[in-house]
């Protein structure tokens, strides 16, 4: 399945931060990747947080009671009704309907995506252009049918790929939103795909994905693995907002100095035209969690455009027009360039004292025949900095030439018993 066409199915599925919208659509994408799903019981104490009851909605509507039209109805858009609302079944006037209404005012056809997940409220959302045809003079009758279930769960996912070394690369992404397609889907779909690529290589690091709510499914996955993760964890990126063709987008670490950041600006530096920098003030997601200090994950993000920043963002007008299949083709090139990166990122150690003789190890004479000069340079450069200190991506930027020559360099020097790959796990 394409990435575009995951996005298209899990649309119209409300989900939240609990209940039966994320489980259904963590199950279709289990049908793609053999993810586990976990289930973490509401009222557990998480850090700091507590799992809240979990919720689940049937209907929602507001109905003109003179002429019987719903002129708010949560069928038509899951944006319609507030997240986590508390259940209603009340005739009210317009000015008592007027205080539980959200709109935007400068986007007057877009719904607002709101929730007051942790404080008892009720509301609905609506384009301002519709909030303007209500009739001040009307009653309204107003229906949530929902349910707060404090026996319920949080639900999540998690897939394990193991490979020749036991430390991972972690990727994170959320699952919570309801019907937006850049915020929300972009990055289950993108997880789902590089999910699929590393299931294809021949991959050194083992790579651990996840799904969650964001905030409290980040938290809530802390609390459970966090001496695992820092344990383990050499690297990592929160998935979110990748699915647009506007621009590339770097969010750093809390430290910005990590692998993780080292790859991303390599990457971004190297293999898109430009991108946008931010510092780790303008952070939003799950690297608040992951970078907190005195957990310190070496986790940063390479986004599309970036969450906050893009017109649509947080509203029905996050859709299809924003997110296409090109845009998150150009989000999947990216991290496999930083997947290709992190597996081939050895320190070569040479083997021989000394300059190494390449005419007796028929490397000289293949170049020459190759007429590439230039090669035999690069190659002799290679091995100068190849003392066990130097990373591949270090001699990339010693030599300014590209990383995947300097790591066809490093393999073809392996294969003639020039170097030996040194791993710093």
């Amino acid at each position: 399945m394409k990435m575009i066409e995951l996005v298209q199915k899990l649309y119209p599925i409300h989900r939240s931060l609990t209940g039966n919208g994320v489980r259904e659509s963590l199950k279709i994408i289990q049908g793609e990747i053999p993810i586990e799903i976990k289930e973490v019981p509401c009222g557990t104490q998480v850090l700091d947080w507590t799992i809240p009851p979990e919720w689940n909605i049937k209907e929602a509507f507001v109905r003109n009671q003179s002429t019987g039209e719903k002129v708010i109805d949560f069928s038509e858009h899951n944006l319609h009704i507030m997240g986590y609302s508390q259940p209603v079944n009340k005739v009210c006037d317009f000015d008592e309907l007027s205080q539980h209404l959200y709109f935007l005012e400068d986007q007057p056809d877009a719904i607002p995506f709101v929730c007051s997940y942790y404080n008892e409220r009720w509301g609905f959302c609506l384009t301002y252009n519709d909030f303007l045809k209500l009739d001040k003079e009307a009653n309204y009758e107003v229906i949530i049918d929902c349910e707060h279930n404090p026996k319920g769960s949080l639900t999540y996912a998690e897939i394990i790929l193991k490979g020749k070394s036991d430390k991972e690369v972690f990727f994170s992404t959320y699952i919570c939103h309801p019907q937006m397609c850049n915020n929300e889907l972009s990055g289950p779909a993108l997880t789902t795909q590089l999910a699929k690529h590393i299931m294809e290589i021949d991959n050194y690091y083992s790579y651990r994905f996840i799904l969650i709510p964001e905030t409290i499914g980040s938290i809530t996955y802390l609390a459970k693995n966090i001496t695992h993760l820092k344990k383990k964890v050499k690297a990592g990126f929160n998935l979110s907002c990748v699915g647009d063709n506007r621009t590339y987008s770097y969010v750093p670490s809390r430290l910005g100095d990590n692998l993780s950041d080292k790859v991303a600006k390599f990457c971004l530096d190297n293999y898109v035209e430009s991108y946008d920098s931010y510092t780790w003030l303008d952070r939003g997601s799950d690297e608040r969690q992951y970078c907190a200090p005195g957990v310190d994950l070496p986790i940063c993000s390479v986004t599309r455009s970036k969450y906050h920043t893009y017109p649509e963002y947080h509203t029905s007008l996050d859709n299809f027009d924003v997110v296409t299949e090109e845009g998150l083709q150009g989000a999947f090139s990216i991290y496999k360039k930083i997947i290709f990166v992190l597996e081939n990122n050895f320190y070569p150690k040479v083997t021989v004292l000394g300059e190494p003789q390449l005419g007796k190890r028929g490397l000289f004479d293949a170049i020459v025949v190759k007429g590439s000069p230039k090669r035999i340079k690069n190659i002799k450069n290679f091995l100068a900095f190849s003392d066990g200190d130097h990373s591949i991506l270090d001699i990339s930027h010693k030599l300014d030439i590209d990383f995947a020559e300097c790591a066809e360099i490093m393999d073809i020097l392996e294969e003639k018993g020039l170097i030996e790959k040194i791993s710093k796990d």
